[in-house]
């Protein structure tokens, strides 16, 4: 993009000196509503808490009005000093709804420029109603807001420091991995390293899946309480634990687990170390993911194991009771303001076939699972993937169906250039979980890239050298482990601790069968 208004702000003498002197920047269908320095070292946002241990910043506000029913609001900050030249693009999780602003702080305190945007609406995280007859903010949230955002930043950027950013990336999880995928699919000039945490990429198949097992669990019969959520995982972990020889609480590789729920049948009166038949059935279904009529898999079940971990199957899928799990949330919202504009579409109306149909209308605007990224692979282009085998939000096996048929569609040998896939053992959604589950995936690059995601990703960018595993740790045990790049996974060498990395090497597995 030409930006034809540079040399008029070069002899206003804007760059880097006069921060309140950019709302004078003229960007396409867009209005710039604040400009202003920030040398207090705190701020409260319009929302959220108060923000402090800020570095000196230029702070940029504004609406984007790409359509005349778009309203995409967003924020660039800009540290004032010891800038990296690197731009961070920062994403959002669920519906989104809101800018976070604490992500900026996080950016601007590691020397980025950084943007954020609600994507055209504002709400809560679990709250579609704001597409209730909006289409256009329907593609608003899909992929055109994020775009626009990093357009107009880096123009931004641009005209603050007299220089583009040398380098930019973007991070994010859940919505934001799909918002991430998006950005290498059909925007791929717009990063240079892209991290796609837990993708919610396949969006219609994934709320569709949803809604199935919302219905299933709606059955006062076949309902899962949350309480009897351990002795599913115990059962599990009996059964898959020792599967790589070490005995943690965590399996290595869901995908070659083999345990039958049958084995929880209950045998007398109901108890909670117990399932009935409806229960036993509905969590066969939960495990076996979205089929058609005839069997074919149509979207991966959950992985077995960590059921019961804290950011679990509780809040996610079963819920504190009957239709209160946040997959209730992000299913009915999705089919009543989405899909079918109807604030009256019930649960119990749903039936796979149909629904599935309504929902994959929507899926050139919301879903990002065109695996032809050539244009990005062919400027340079770095992506890595990353899902927690755990997550009970997103499941992994999802992920792997992305990776694979990227493979399938550009060859492996063009893909081990520039896409990495690492499934973390018992990780929880885009964080948490039984395993070591912090390696640097939260913000923008910091420390060593041997145990920072966002540091290897700019170091594979800038030094051509590609992550082949990352150290994830917990602290609660203490435990470290290497995260390893598909297909590999970690093992146990035979000797010294099991709670310390040095002790595993990445290895070859049999193949992951996504089921």
């Amino acid at each position: 993009m030409k930006l034809l208004w540079v040399p008029v702000l070069l002899r206003l003498g804007v760059f880097g000196a006069d921060c309140e002197a950019l709302s004078k920047l003229s960007l396409p269908y867009t209005e710039l509503t604040l400009a202003q320095t920030v040398t207090t070292g705190s701020l409260q946002p319009p929302y959220g808490s108060q923000l402090t241990n800020l570095p000196p910043i230029c702070r940029v506000a504004g609406v984007i009005r790409p359509t005349s029913d778009s309203e995409i609001h967003f924020e660039v900050w800009m540290p004032v000093s010891r800038w990296t030249k690197k731009f961070q693009g920062i994403g959002n999780g669920g519906f989104a709804g809101s800018i976070s602003f604490s992500a900026l702080a996080d950016a601007v305190r590691q020397g980025y420029a950084a943007a954020s945007t609600d994507t055209g609406h504002r709400g809560g995280g679990q709250d579609a109603r704001w597409a209730l007859h909006h289409p256009e903010k329907i593609v608003d949230f899909g992929h055109r807001a994020i775009h626009e955002m990093t357009v107009k930043a880096k123009a931004i950027v641009t005209a603050y420091y007299g220089e583009p950013p040398k380098r930019s990336y973007f991070s994010s999880c859940s919505n934001g991995g799909r918002q991430a995928l998006m950005e290498a699919q059909r925007y791929p000039e717009d990063y240079d390293g892209i991290i796609a945490g837990a993708p919610a990429h396949h969006w219609s198949h994934l709320l569709t899946m949803a809604a199935r097992n919302v219905q299933l669990l709606s059955n006062p019969a076949a309902y899962i309480p949350a309480k009897k959520l351990p002795a599913i995982q115990a059962a599990a972990l009996a059964a898959c634990d020792l599967n790589d020889q070490v005995k943690d609480g965590v399996v290595e590789n869901p995908a070659s687990c083999r345990f039958d729920p049958a084995r929880l049948r209950c045998q007398g009166p109901e108890n909670d170390q117990c399932l009935t038949e409806p229960q036993l059935q509905a969590l066969r279904t939960i495990y076996d993911g979205l089929r058609n009529k005839k069997g074919k898999l149509l979207f991966p079940g959950f992985p077995m194991s960590g059921e019961a971990d804290p950011g679990g199957w509780g809040p996610w899928i079963t819920g504190a009771s009957l239709e209160k799990s946040s997959m209730y949330a992000f299913a009915t919202n999705f089919f009543k303001y989405m899909v079918y504009s109807d604030p009256n579409w019930d649960i119990q109306r749903f039936q796979l076939e149909r629904d599935l149909q309504a929902a994959v209308k929507l899926a050139p605007v919301l879903d990002a699972t065109n695996p032809d990224l050539t244009p990005f692979y062919r400027r340079g282009g770095k992506l890595i993937l990353y899902h927690g085998w755990c997550d009970a939000a997103i499941p992994a096996g999802s992920a792997i169906q992305y990776y694979e048929s990227v493979k399938r569609k550009m060859g492996a040998r063009r893909t081990s250039e520039f896409l990495r896939l690492f499934l973390l053992p018992g990780v929880q959604h885009c964080a948490g979980g039984a395993g070591p589950n912090l390696f640097g995936q939260l913000g923008p690059a910091r420390g060593d890239p041997s145990n920072n995601v966002a540091a290897a990703l700019e170091r594979w960018v800038e030094a051509g050298v590609a992550p082949e595993q990352i150290i994830a740790t917990r602290q609660n045990p203490v435990r470290s482990r290497p995260i390893c790049a598909y297909p590999k996974i970690a093992r146990y060498k035979g000797s010294g601790s099991t709670d310390e990395a040095a002790n595993f090497e990445c290895a070859f597995a049999k193949p992951l069968k996504v089921q």
